[in-house]
């Protein structure tokens, strides 16, 4: 009785023993998953983003074609714009007769339904009414507005001589588009800048956490890169280097 007794006592001690391991196990399990969680969020976003991408991009149904979160939809978007960019450019359609045959098309259908309704005993499709409201252009006109003001400010301080640095920035920005127009043609310009704003934003979602190391790596390199231009050409120029002791 006594050798049974010790076994059975040493068989709970055993599984006891057992369960303290698998409970510290655990716990050091979901401590390690909580510090790569921490870690996780504490990672840089690129541009200092705190917010989703979803949010950032203003969280409505914009947001959500952007980011193809109805693939059917986005795709079909896509496959439209890249339809019409290979009328013009590669079959060389003028953009005054697509829109001539495109309203004879869609003037024609409306027309034969709204008669052929009759004989077959259906209401006439209701064409729909669209009315521009007053506080909708009087809306348009004064966003309008504030971005023509707002780019004739950004010109005239600019060529005011004030900023050396923007100057150069500036022309530099518009030497750099000069060059890629002289490239493409406008209306290949305008579908490939379609395409990347429609689709890197869905692709740098997939892959952020990738996509944000590469470029904090990126404008670390930057950084450097613009302090050495700085020390060795930018400071030497008289207007600058008077800013700087100012």
């Amino acid at each position: 009785m006594m050798s049974e007794s010790e076994e059975h006592g040493s068989l709970l001690e055993k599984i006891n023993e057992k369960i303290h391991e698998y409970k510290h196990s655990s716990s050091s399990s979901s401590d390690s998953d909580d510090d790569k969680k921490a870690k996780k969020s504490k990672k840089k976003k690129l541009f200092g983003r705190k917010h989703p991408l979803h949010h950032v991009l203003g969280g409505g149904k914009a947001a959500d074609l952007v980011l193809w979160r109805n693939k059917q939809t986005s795709g079909s978007i896509l496959a439209g714009v890249t339809v019409i960019w290979l009328l013009f450019e590669g079959i060389g359609y003028h953009l005054l007769t697509f829109l001539c045959h495109t309203l004879i098309v869609f003037l024609t259908v409306w027309f034969i339904w709204s008669n052929a309704a009759s004989f077959v005993n259906r209401s006439p499709p209701k064409f729909p009414e669209v009315i521009l409201s007053e506080v909708q252009c009087l809306k348009i006109a004064h966003i309008a507005r504030k971005e023509i003001n707002e780019a004739f400010y950004t010109l005239r301080n600019v060529a005011s001589g004030k900023d050396l640095k923007t100057y150069l920035m500036t022309v530099a920005v518009l030497w750099f588009i000069s060059i890629i127009g002289s490239c493409f043609s406008f209306l290949t310009l305008s579908y490939t800048i379609f395409l990347m704003a429609y689709t890197l934003p869905m692709l740098y979602e997939k892959y952020e956490d990738q996509v944000d190391v590469v470029g904090e790596k990126a404008l670390i390199e930057i950084k450097k890169q613009y302090k050495v231009i700085d020390a060795k050409l930018l400071s030497k120029i008289p207007m600058l280097a008077e800013k700087k002791q100012h």
